[in-house]
């Protein structure tokens, strides 16, 4: 039988950990460097991929003096050369840098604020700390915002992406912290003109963040960043964009506009049908319609599916479709095939009633029903 890919097989692994531990040895000959290589593998592969980022840091603290100062001053010693900053994008480091995070901190949260941000400096440039920095975002606000102030004109890149990423609303698998969505605003202002992608993409990503909650503020930040001018004028319409993917889908009127479309463009949908109109869960469905326009209009369109749920509620998702531009007079036919996978893991599908409908500048402006049965 043919084995799958298991990315914590690939991020953590002997080799991994061998290597760790014999920056360790290179750093302090004293180092046991075989012990922590032996204690760490008698449990490292029947854990998860969290769950070794946890062991390899809790074993750590067994094998590093027991004064954080020392220890920390270990950790800054055995370090490899940072991460080119002379890159602007897809360069994450090693991942097995990630249990060094955790270890600073088990070991420096209550009582090493200040060591552990310096040591989070240099970590940083080696494998992202966003989610280690986050408690301390937590147990001392004031102080750690004010070392992120000091970050923005930071010479690597890698320091000044952890400003924006580790004050993110919503960072995906990150713990919640206490800040208000204004609270880093001022960081984002600086952080938009950053000339790596690494950064800008962070800033899009932690606008959309914010939007999810006040979108009024997003939109308003955002048409300060295109008047001010201080970023290539590509670059930021990408941002614009990235930043405004989920109030585009939920067809926010001033995201739109933001991006060039008319909320209220006159435009009709017509002979929309899906074929076949009874099928089942794993099969595929497909859909056509066919639009017009009474005046030139850039258009996004989407379609929307609205989802039977379990006790007879629905769940409404949109998909993109296309971005064009619709000529007056010109009637134009589109076409999509729609696939019901049965076993995706993030969405579940339920047999019953479903409706299709088609979004053109955030209204949904026809819909048909069609029905979903078991696989």
């Amino acid at each position: 039988m043919v084995q799958g890919f298991s990315l914590k097989d690939q991020l953590f692994n002997v080799e991994k950990v061998g290597y760790l531990a014999g920056l360790f040895r290179d750093a302090d000959p004293s180092f046991d460097h075989e012990g922590f290589q032996r204690k760490v593998m008698e449990r490292l592969l029947e854990l998860e991929l969290k769950q070794r980022i946890d062991l390899i840091a809790d074993v750590l603290s067994g094998f590093l003096p027991s004064e954080f100062p020392k220890a920390a001053d270990l950790i800054s010693a055995a370090l490899p050369p940072s991460l080119d900053a002379e890159k602007s994008d897809d360069d994450f480091g090693d991942f097995i840098f990630a249990p060094l995070g955790e270890y600073v901190v088990n070991q420096g949260l209550k009582r090493h604020r200040e060591r552990s941000m310096q040591l989070f400096e240099q970590l940083t440039q080696r494998f992202s700390m966003e989610f280690a920095l986050r408690p301390f975002l937590n147990r001392w606000p004031e102080e750690t915002l004010s070392d992120l102030k000091g970050w923005l004109d930071h010479p690597h890149y890698h320091v000044r992406r952890l400003v924006s990423e580790s004050t993110r609303p919503k960072l995906p698998w990150g713990k919640k912290i206490g800040l208000k969505p204004s609270d880093p605003i001022p960081f984002l202002d600086r952080l938009h003109s950053d000339p790596t992608r690494f950064v800008t993409r962070s800033v899009a990503n932690h606008l959309n963040d914010i939007a999810k909650t006040d979108s009024f503020l997003v939109v308003q930040t955002l048409e300060k960043w295109h008047s001010e001018a201080r970023q290539d004028a590509k670059e930021l319409q990408w941002m614009t964009r990235h930043a405004l993917r989920t109030l585009v889908k939920l067809g926010d009127p001033a995201a739109l506009g933001l991006l060039g479309y008319r909320h209220a463009a006159e435009v009709t949908v017509t002979k929309l049908k899906v074929s076949p109109e009874t099928l089942a869960i794993g099969e595929a469905m497909d859909f056509s319609f066919v639009l017009n326009a009474d005046a030139d209009e850039p258009l996004l369109i989407d379609y929307v599916i609205d989802f039977a749920k379990a006790g007879a509620k629905t769940s409404t998702k949109v998909f993109k479709l296309k971005m064009l531009v619709l000529k007056a007079g010109h009637g134009l036919e589109l076409k999509k095939t729609h696939r019901f996978k049965g076993d995706a893991t993030t969405f579940t599908l339920y047999p019953g009633a479903h409706q299709l409908g088609i979004q053109v500048n955030g209204r949904v402006l026809e819909k048909v029903p069609f029905e979903l049965t078991s696989a």
